[in-house]
């Protein structure tokens, strides 16, 4: 069948009406190149659930790259001034040091950072926390009491723990807790720890198994974050109901503080909209809007209020520790020596 060449034109001029719409809609170019690429190490639920927020506030398009924190850390350093990504997000903060030594962040600015404490953005505001996860021990209700749990996540690592505690090693959330101890306690202290929880602890995959194998009675007790049995308890407390959770407190490295990072790239040839994001990302409404999702995880600015069922913030009494300093690598280096990696 032939078009006329007056359907023909009109063809013509509603085909560019759609694409100029949906450039406008989406924020993007008519071939759709994304305003905005991060690389992000948080979980890709919690960002898969507030990008849209941001992206409608905005009227900018988001390209989501989710992966791991060491992963991507080391990407970007090997993509260097090349990396297509915008903006970085970690899990945990030792993943943005080795990106803010290698020089590739830019300063982020005022507007991005006034929002939360302080001792939560890096010293050269190269990036800044967004969210934290406080360190616990689970432990089985039927088997131990609160007067039962030692006075630090040191002590796990002793022969009476023996089979009785179990931790995932593999995974970038128990690599941030020790960097937290070889930060508090050295180097030689840090391998001791790894070396007894190496002869005593039992090796699992990942903190959910933690929780399970806590919860069926396999194990005494687990090192975790907070947010798993808080979620768990939420839903349903299928893998929670037989535990209970243990706050170290005091100062000790069993309290540390992970803190979630987020960093502009040097590189970036969006500054502007990386900016925005950040800035939106510590503002109140990211704050709360994270706050009030699945995560349960703590929002750094005051101005947020995490679910009242979670242990309030000002009551976790973390160690001090400066999360810029956190050394990932020397962290891989010990925990390799010790056979956990």
């Amino acid at each position: 069948m032939t078009t006329s060449p007056r359907r023909a034109a009109r063809l013509s001029v509603t085909l560019a009406a759609t694409l100029l719409t949906a450039s406008t809609l989406t924020g993007c170019g008519v071939f759709g190149s994304p305003d905005l690429v991060i690389y992000n190490a948080q979980h890709a639920e919690l960002l898969d659930e507030i990008i849209p927020l941001f992206e409608e506030e905005s009227g900018l398009d988001v390209e989501l790259r989710s992966g791991k924190d060491l992963e991507f850390a080391n990407q970007i350093v090997e993509e260097g001034e090349d990396s297509p990504a915008d903006v970085f997000l970690t899990e945990n903060s030792p993943a943005m040091s080795i990106v803010d030594n290698a020089g590739l962040f830019a300063e982020l600015p005022e507007s991005a950072t006034a929002s939360i404490p302080e001792q939560y953005v890096a010293a050269d505001r190269a990036w800044t926390g967004f969210l934290a996860r406080s360190t616990v021990a689970m432990y089985n209700t039927d088997s131990m009491t609160e007067a039962d749990m030692p006075g630090s996540i040191l002590d796990f690592a002793l022969p009476e723990w023996k089979g009785r505690v179990a931790f995932s090693p593999t995974g970038a959330d128990f690599q941030a807790i020790v960097s937290a101890v070889l930060e508090l306690e050295g180097e030689e202290a840090t391998a001791a720890w790894l070396q007894g929880l190496k002869d005593n602890g039992v090796i699992v995959q990942n903190n959910l198994v933690v929780m399970q194998s806590v919860d069926s009675g396999e194990v005494d007790a687990g090192i975790a974050y907070h947010y798993y049995w808080y979620r768990d308890r939420e839903e349903n407390g299928t893998d929670s109901d037989s535990s209970a959770l243990h706050f170290f407190g005091n100062q000790d490295p069993g309290a540390f503080l992970s803190i979630s990072g987020a960093g502009i790239l040097a590189s970036s040839e969006h500054q502007a909209a990386a900016e925005e994001f950040v800035t939106w990302l510590t503002g109140t409404e990211a704050q709360q809007a994270m706050a009030e999702s699945y995560a349960l995880e703590y929002p750094l600015n005051p101005d947020a209020t995490l679910n009242p069922d979670v242990k309030p913030f000002d009551e976790l009494e973390p160690p001090e520790v400066d999360v810029a300093s956190l050394n990932g690598p020397q962290v891989t280096d010990l925990m390799t020596a010790a056979g956990l990696l």
